[in-house]
């Protein structure tokens, strides 16, 4: 995801001179494009997280439309207090690029599996969260934050086997993207644990649970109708993340759907139980270790449908 980002920024600067991108002294055999062909508008801040979110600040109360790039326990986690009181607080046109969602750095250790970011991202006054799971659904995140302002988060994972070509030019910030089609047992999901949720579908299908499989790139704004039109046509409606269930995609579909009581329909959240993931391992065994594999899934989601 982080080279389909480059891709996009690249086509952004070219198009606008007031773009500048900043990292934390991180983005080593990927941004040399963008440093060479616009060295006045790359800042390598170095290993200092919060002043870059002070410098993106100043330079965004200037005029200009800043991007800054880590990875999230280092941008989120460790500059929480800048981003909330300096960007968000004042509505600046600064996106927040980061990467290594879940559990994609997973054999780094504990330090570096961001399972709580959206929990803390999307309390933030002003601020609009993406939760991309695939090249188009980065590719519009990108596209969103380059044609509007104020602040944004974009959280990137390791892109797996894309879902699909394009986004629907229909497609409006806040919905979901039915990305495979299926029967009345709704499976809603964001970020790249999606390309998992399509495949945990097929299986749920060839065994009689038809299921169709919703995804959400925009985590906050969430449109309320949208979800509501969900409730009408599902008997099952799950959501499945690689995230702290605690403030996660499950409690913000949860939240919307308790504000709504003329449909019937059950609701279960899955994602990470409220624990210390010091484990350390791939992403794969990570996820299949705390409940997210494909056969996991499957038992979790068949043993939900049949308690009725």
């Amino acid at each position: 995801m982080r080279n389909i980002f480059l891709e996009k920024i690249l086509e952004g600067a070219n198009k606008n001179n007031n773009i500048y991108f900043l990292t934390a002294d991180l983005g080593f055999n990927a941004f040399e494009p963008f440093r060479e062909k616009y060295p006045e508008k790359f800042i390598n801040i170095g290993v200092a997280e919060n002043n870059m979110v002070g410098v993106a600040a100043g330079m965004a109360l200037s005029g200009k439309k800043v991007f800054i790039y880590s990875i999230i326990p280092f941008l989120v986690f460790r500059s929480f207090e800048q981003i909330r009181n300096i960007i968000c607080h004042n509505n600046l046109d600064v996106t927040i690029i980061g990467t290594g969602g879940g559990f994609s750095y997973g054999n780094q250790g504990i330090s570096h599996n961001t399972t709580e970011d959206l929990s803390l991202m999307q309390t933030l006054p002003n601020i609009k969260c993406f939760s991309p799971g695939s090249r188009s659904e980065t590719e519009f995140s990108i596209d969103y934050t380059l044609q509007n302002n104020g602040p944004a988060y974009v959280r990137l994972g390791k892109l797996t086997n894309d879902i699909d070509s394009s986004i629907s030019k229909n497609y409006t910030i806040g919905d979901g993207r039915i990305i495979k089609p299926g029967g009345n047992i709704s499976l809603l999901t964001t970020g790249n644990i999606s390309s998992d949720i399509i495949k945990v579908s097929k299986i749920l299908d060839n065994n009689g649970f038809q299921s169709q499989v919703i995804s959400f790139p925009t985590i906050k704004p969430i449109n309320k109708k949208y979800i509501y039109n969900i409730a009408k046509r599902s008997n099952e409606i799950i959501t499945i993340e690689e995230h702290g269930l605690i403030g996660g995609f499950g409690s913000i579909i949860g939240s919307i759907l308790l504000q709504n009581e003329n449909y019937k329909f059950r609701f279960k959240a899955i994602g990470l139980k409220d624990k210390a993931h010091k484990e350390i391992g791939d992403q794969r065994f990570l996820k299949e270790l705390n409940g997210l594999g494909l056969n996991e899934l499957v038992t979790t989601i068949v043993n939900f449908v049949n308690a009725k």
